[in-house]
């Protein structure tokens, strides 16, 4: 059972609803309201309607409407949405009022990149070492985080409450390297190597294929590019 808020008579209410599977659709929208909510507060907007959260978003009313009302619906009718409690709330669905452990497999260019964004820390995602097999990048110090070798990452899994892991590695390396992460307590493979990972059900993979983005940006140019020919 989940807990959940409802606002009643100028209160919120604290009531138990009966889990239920959220959409992935809903659950991708999720980060983006996150976002734009924390925009408008660093803005100093107090409230907004759903009208209003819609144009910035471009996301119908209604879509908004539906996508909270799996959560427990947040608004007033009238008033709308307050925006630091709904921000918070989305906040706390995502996982983001807790601090996640990760690590980096792979200091390459796109492991040092995802290692100088800082903005994870602010989201509560910790980096604390990123792990290569080169040599020349042991002890190296990004951020102020270690690179350590290949051959230290079984002992730092094993003393050290890790709870996600990054792959910027080589496609041919990652289902062996997954293999390890998963022996060792990963739970999570945020996994930017070039292929698709089949992993236990009990782990949870996100994958991101660069590439699918940029052949997604081709066809939309050749798409629009038709649409003025014609």
């Amino acid at each position: 059972m989940a807990v959940m808020k409802k606002r009643t008579s100028a209160r919120w209410k604290v009531i138990e609803v009966e889990h239920r599977k959220i959409s992935k659709a809903v659950i991708s929208r999720l980060p983006r309201y996150y976002r734009y909510l924390g925009d408008l507060l660093e803005s100093g907007v107090e409230r907004i309607s759903s009208n209003d959260l819609s144009k910035k978003m471009q996301v119908t009313a209604s879509q908004i409407r539906q996508d909270l009302n799996n959560f427990g619906g947040f608004g007033q009718q009238g008033y709308g949405y307050n925006v630091k409690y709904l921000y918070t709330e989305i906040g706390k669905i995502l996982g983001l009022n807790k601090t996640h452990n990760f690590i980096i497999i792979g200091a390459g260019n796109l492991g040092q990149a995802l290692a100088n964004y800082a903005s994870f820390e602010r989201s509560g995602f910790i980096l604390k070492s990123l792990f290569d097999v080169n040599p020349r990048l042991e002890g190296v110090s990004i951020r102020g985080i270690r690179v350590r070798m290949m051959d230290e990452l079984v002992d730092f899994l094993q003393n050290n409450d890790i709870e996600i892991a990054a792959l910027t590695i080589p496609r041919s390396k990652a289902v062996e390297v997954s293999d390890i992460l998963i022996a060792n307590g990963i739970r999570a493979i945020w996994n930017f190597a070039h292929t698709d990972l089949t992993l236990p059900k009990d782990v949870i993979v996100e994958s991101v294929h660069l590439s699918d983005s940029l052949m997604k940006l081709s066809y939309n140019i050749s798409q629009h590019e038709v649409g003025h020919k014609k």
